[in-house]
């Protein structure tokens, strides 16, 4: 089988992946909240987006090495952080942070990824971003972070827009609980997916690693959707920035005077993102807020974006209309899930090969020109 003919796309990755993963994990991964309207806003933002070809400009040499926050990575785009990852298939957060230090990539770990911050300490490099959800107790979270900091992670990610659960129906009908717990009804899924019951039944019922230190007896630790968590406000922010000393990020943003206001209190970049759809099902697709927190943030501050990624001409688009860095989540677990490793070195192939040919093929050199080639704005200079 040679995956480049048999799984060309992104797409038919996610077609392998639903049939290897259980019902229950499947709908975990693929699912928002409410009737998954945010999921398709975002969807339709994104195709909406439509870019100009070049003519006569002889066959160009895309280079896509991006600097952001001060340091280097081979593509403008990485691994976002995704709660319980090794659900997906055991070892997943092992698996995606060495394929990032391979391809000189970002790797975001979730407070609740099912691996913990020393699990992954020798394995991300200089390559970690580290993904708060703040435990209620102050002792916890102030613990967590030098946690993190000691095991090489030197990003952090603020989640700004979870103060407190969603609702996440197709999860809850799934029968999903968090962390997993056995019970027939999953039983019965898991043994229809041999290839990942065997290697569960290798590895272990995936848990909330890095939260187990701070159970106890009448709270074990629990998904931050269930556990008590804190609901970030400006005094945790102030906090965390006089025990962190490297960049801060504030994920979760699509009002463009939130953004303004974040940036105004220190942030050191936004990241453009409607959670997935995970969290509430009313806001509009994180494409259309995009192009409205870069005019709001100004020209030269950090603005990194998530949602509906499925191609690289997805990733061109959100560039073109403000992003400087594009985050994806879904995708890498659609390639660990099919196929492991190789299923993760794949999904950067289609990535790498699609943004190059869309690059080539209106003329472009770096990934930011392509900002000077939506339709529109080449339309209105006509």
């Amino acid at each position: 089988m040679e995956l480049d003919l048999d799984y060309p796309t992104l797409g038919d990755l996610k077609a392998r992946a639903k049939r290897r993963l259980p019902y229950f994990a499947w709908e975990y991964l693929d699912s928002g909240t409410g009737g998954d309207m945010a999921i398709r806003r975002s969807r339709a933002a994104l195709d909406d987006v439509v870019l100009a070809p070049a003519v006569l400009k002889g066959r160009t040499v895309p280079d896509l090495g991006t600097t952001l926050l001060g340091r280097s990575y081979s593509r403008p785009w990485g691994v976002s952080p995704v709660g319980m990852t090794g659900l997906f298939w055991p070892g997943a957060e092992i698996t995606l942070a060495r394929h990032c230090v391979a391809q000189g990539l970002p790797f975001g770990l979730s407070t609740v990824a099912a691996a913990s911050v020393e699990d992954l300490a020798p394995h991300v490099g200089d390559r970690g971003w580290f993904q708060l959800y703040p435990p209620a107790e102050p002792a916890h979270c102030d613990d967590l972070l030098a946690r993190a900091k000691a095991a090489g992670f030197h990003t952090l990610i603020l989640t700004v827009d979870v103060p407190g659960p969603s609702r996440r129906e197709r999860q809850r009908r799934g029968g999903l609980r968090t962390p997993p717990s056995i019970t027939p009804r999953l039983l019965w899924h898991s043994i229809q997916r041999p290839a990942w019951a065997l290697a569960v039944a290798k590895a272990g019922t995936p848990t909330v690693r890095g939260l187990a230190k701070y159970a106890s007896a009448h709270e074990p630790a629990r998904h931050v959707g269930l556990a008590p968590h804190a609901a970030p406000d400006a005094d945790l922010y102030h906090r965390i920035r006089k025990m962190w000393d490297g960049p801060i990020i504030a994920k979760g943003v699509l009002v463009p005077s939130d953004a303004v206001m974040l940036r105004d209190l220190g942030f050191d970049a936004v990241w453009v993102s409607n959670h997935g759809g995970r969290q509430f099902d009313g806001p509009p697709g994180s494409a259309t807020a995009l192009p409205l927190v870069r005019a709001a943030v100004g020209a030269d501050y950090p603005v990194i974006y998530d949602g509906a990624i499925e191609s690289g001409l997805d990733v061109l688009r959100a560039i073109a209309l403000g992003a400087d860095f594009v985050m994806l989540g879904r995708p890498w677990l659609w390639g660990v899930a099919a196929f492991g490793a190789a299923g993760v070195a794949h999904v950067t192939h289609i990535l790498t090969e699609d943004v190059t040919s869309g690059m080539v093929q209106m003329g472009l050199t770096r990934p930011v020109e392509v900002r000077d080639r939506l339709w529109d704005k080449v339309a209105a200079g006509a």
